[in-house]
C-alpha cells in the first residue's frame, strides 16, 4: 500500500492551494487556458511575468486534472489469502525449506514491508542467499508526468488452480521444448505439430486463433492487429538499420543449442533461495532470429527500449511519413524539432516507459506478487512426484509438454534459458512488456500506422541470411504491434513469464504512454488537434 496518496501529496506540496489562490479554473476549461489568443501571446511580454505565470497555470492544471482520475480498486486473484504457505506468490530470494516452501516468517517481513513503505522495513528481510530483491520501491515513486502509478490497473492475475493458468504454462512447456525449432518449421516437424494440437484441446488457453483454432501461424503470437501478419518475427527486428555513421546488420549473439537450466531439483531450489553465483549462457556464434532461443538470447541483455530505439531509427532513415496529426506536415514554411521531430519522439520513448516501469513495478510488488513460471514449476514436480500435493488444474499435471519435459530432463520442471533464472520481482505484469507497450504507442502516435513496409524479409532457418517475403503486405503498425509481441512472449519463451503477463503489460505501458501523451498535449504553441492511432486492442485512440 502506497505510505502517502497522491490526494494528499499533491496537497502536502500546497499545490491545491496554490491553485484557489491563483483563481484557477477547473479542469473542464483547461482547453480555453492554453488555446486562447491571450495566452499565445503573453510570452513576448519583456518581463516574463505572463509567460512564467502561463507555466505555472499549465502545470497545476495538469496536476489538477491528474488527480481528477479515479483511483481503480487494485483487485487480485486471492492466492495470498487462499494459500498460507506462500506457493501462490513470488517468493524468490527469500530462505525456503527443503521441498520449496518459502519461511513464513520472511514472507510476513516482506508484506509488512510493502505495507509501511519503510525502506528499513525491506532491509531487515532475511535473504536466503546472495541475491537482492529487485526494487520493491520502484512503484512508490511518484512522477510529475501522466498518470500516478497507482491510478492505472489491470485485472486479476489468473488464479493458481485455474484452468487459464494451466493453459498457460502448458504453453511454457511447449515454448520451451520448441526453442531451438525455426519459427518457420512451425506445424512442419512433429514437436510443433504436438504443442498445436494440445493447446487447442485445453479450455484455459487465450493465445491467438485463426477461424477458432491454434495454427502453425498463430503459435506463440501476440493478439494484436497486424501480429499474425507475414513472419513470425517484426521487420524491425531484422532489417538493417543505421545508427549515426554506423550500419548495423541485427545479427545477434545467440545461444548454444539444446542448452537448459533448472531441470533438476537441487539447482532450481539453489536459484529459488537466490544462491548464486550462477553459470553464464553459452554463446554460439551471431544470428538473426529464427528461433525461441535467439529471441530468448536477446530479452536476456537486451537494454531498456533497445528495440523500440533500433524501430524508431528505421521509421526515422527511411522517410516513413509522420502521423496525420502531425501540425509541421501542413506548415508551409517550418519544420519540426524539439516539438513533433525527431528530439521529441525520442525523448517521448522514454519519458513513457519510464512511467509505464513504475507502473509495473506498483502492480507487481504493491498489488499482486504472482509467482513466476520456474516457481509453478517446483509444484508441478513436487505434485506429479507425490512430494506434496498442490492443488494444480488437472490440465498441466496430465499434459503431453509435462510428459516429455521429464523424458528429455528427468523432472517435471520448466526448463530455464538462463541459468539463473527469473528476475527477482513478481511476474505480474512484465516489464518488458509494459516498457514495449509504452514507447511501441509512443512511435505509433508519431508515425502513419498505415505505411506500408518495403522489401520484407524472413530469416534463413540457419539464421545466416535474410530471405525475401512476398506472401502478403505488411504496414508499419503492424510490425510494430508485432515488435511488442515478439519481445513480451520472447520473456515467455524464456521461462520467465506467463502469457496474460505480456499482455497486460502492453495495456499497462500503452495506458502510462497515453496519459503522458494527454499530459503534453497542453503544453504546445502548435495548433495541433491532437494524434489519432490504434490500440493494441485493435481501437482507435485519439490524444
Amino acid at each position: 500500500m502506497i505510505p502517502v496518496s497522491r490526494r494528499e501529496f499533491l496537497e502536502r506540496a500546497g499545490l491545491a492551494s496554490a491553485a484557489a489562490a491563483a483563481g484557477l479554473q477547473a479542469p473542464s476549461a483547461l482547453a480555453r487556458e492554453t488555446d486562447g489568443s491571450e495566452e499565445r501571446t503573453a510570452h513576448s511580454d519583456s518581463d516574463g511575468e505572463s509567460r512564467r505565470e502561463r507555466a505555472f497555470r499549465i502545470r497545476v492544471n495538469a496536476a489538477i486534472e491528474e488527480r481528477a482520475v479515479p483511483i481503480p480498486r487494485h483487485a487480485t486473484n486471492r492466492d495470498e489469502a487462499l494459500y498460507p504457505n506462500g506457493i501462490g506468490n513470488h517468493t524468490k530470494d527469500l530462505p525456503h525449506d527443503s521441498i520449496g516452501e518459502v519461511d513464513p516468517t520472511e514472507y510476513r517481513k516482506l508484506l509488512n514491508a510493502i505495507e509501511s513503505g519503510d525502506p528499513a522495513d525491506f532491509d531487515a528481510i532475511r535473504l536466503g542467499g546472495t541475491v537482492k530483491l529487485a526494487n520493491p520501491q520502484g512503484g512508490l515513486a511518484f512522477t510529475m508526468q501522466g498518470s500516478d502509478s497507482g491510478q492505472l490497473s489491470i485485472p486479476p492475475a489468473p488464479a493458481l488452480a485455474s484452468a487459464e493458468r494451466a493453459a498457460e504454462m502448458v504453453e511454457d512447456y511447449w515454448m520451451a521444448l520448441l526453442r531451438d525449432v525455426p519459427f518457420s518449421q512451425y506445424g512442419k516437424e512433429s514437436i510443433s505439430t504436438a504443442a498445436i494440437g494440445e493447446l487447442n484441446r485445453l479450455p484455459g488457453f487465450t493465445g491467438p486463433k485463426i477461424r477458432g483454432q491454434v495454427t502453425p501461424e498463430s503459435l506463440f503470437r501476440g493478439t494484436s492487429p497486424g501480429d499474425l501478419i507475414g513472419p513470425f518475427i517484426s521487420q524491425f527486428l531484422l532489417l538493417p538499420v543505421r545508427f549515426g555513421a554506423i550500419n548495423l546488420t541485427q545479427k545477434y549473439n545467440t545461444y548454444a543449442p539444446h542448452l537448459d537450466y533448472l531441470t533438476d531439483f537441487r539447482s532450481w531450489l539453489a536459484c529459488q533461495n537466490g544462491q548464486g553465483p550462477f553459470a553464464v549462457n553459452v554463446i554460439a556464434g551471431t544470428s538473426y532470429i529464427k528461433n525461441g532461443r535467439d529471441l530468448g538470447a536477446y530479452d536476456h541483455v537486451d537494454y531498456l527500449g533497445q528495440s523500440t530505439v533500433t524501430a524508431l531509427l528505421w521509421l526515422l532513415r527511411n522517410g516513413t511519413p509522420f502521423n496525420p496529426g502531425n501540425p509541421y506536415l501542413s506548415s508551409v514554411n517550418q519544420g519540426s524539432g524539439p516539438t513533433f521531430g525527431n528530439q521529441h519522439i525520442f525523448a517521448l520513448m522514454y519519458e513513457a516507459s519510464i512511467r509505464a516501469s513504475r507502473a509495473v513495478f506498483f502492480q507487481k510488488w504493491q498489488v499482486h506478487r504472482t509467482l513466476r513460471p520456474e516457481a509453478f514449476g517446483g509444484l508441478v514436480h513436487n505434485t506429479i512426484a507425490r512430494v506434496v500435493d498442490y492443488p494444480l488444474h488437472r490440465d498441466v499435471l496430465d499434459s503431453e509438454a509435462v510428459s516429455r519435459v521429464f523424458s528429455k530432463y528427468g523432472s517435471y520442471l520448466l526448463p530455464l534459458n538462463d541459468p539463473e533464472g527469473c528476475p527477482q520481482h513478481p511476474a505480474y505484469a512484465a516489464q518488458h512488456a509494459a516498457t514495449q507497450g509504452a514507447q511501441v504507442t509512443a512511435l505509433k502516435a508519431f508515425f502513419d500506422e498505415s505505411a506500408v513496409m518495403p522489401n520484407p524479409v524472413m530469416p534463413s532457418d540457419d539464421g545466416q541470411s535474410l530471405l525475401p517475403y512476398t506472401a502478403t503486405q505488411l504496414t508499419v503498425g503492424g510490425e510494430l504491434n508485432k515488435l511488442a509481441s515478439n519481445v513480451s512472449v520472447g520473456r515467455d519463451i524464456e521461462g520467465l513469464h506467463w502469457r496474460s503477463d505480456a499482455w497486460q503489460g502492453l495495456l499497462l505501458g500503452e495506458a502510462a504512454a497515453i496519459s503522458v501523451l494527454r499530459d503534453q498535449s497542453r503544453m504546445y504553441n502548435e495548433s495541433f488537434s491532437g494524434f489519432t492511432f490504434t490500440s493494441f486492442e485493435g481501437n482507435p485512440v485519439t490524444v
